[in-house]
């Protein structure tokens, strides 16, 4: 959970908030939604196209492979580049 820093009160006490761990956190969390983002966007999995709870599991394992190829692309390229 995001600590809410615009004056209202936040369910994150300050010293939660100020810890290493909660820092961490935070980073961990925005990588695992890039990767929902990215399979709502370019996987068109906002709107699925198929019926049936098996059909929708087979598109979301597809599009999350989909998605780690893409990620093991940009990482492979950020290390050729050291």
């Amino acid at each position: 959970m995001a600590q809410n820093t615009s004056g209202r009160r936040s369910a994150v006490a300050d010293t939660i908030a100020a810890s290493v761990g909660y820092a961490i956190s935070q980073q961990k969390r925005k990588l695992i939604e890039q990767g929902f983002g990215w399979v709502k966007t370019v996987g068109r999995m906002r709107q699925v196209a198929v019926r049936g709870l098996k059909r929708v599991d087979q598109m979301f394992v597809l599009n999350m492979a989909a998605y780690n190829l893409v990620r093991l692309r940009s990482l492979g390229q950020v290390r050729q580049a050291n």
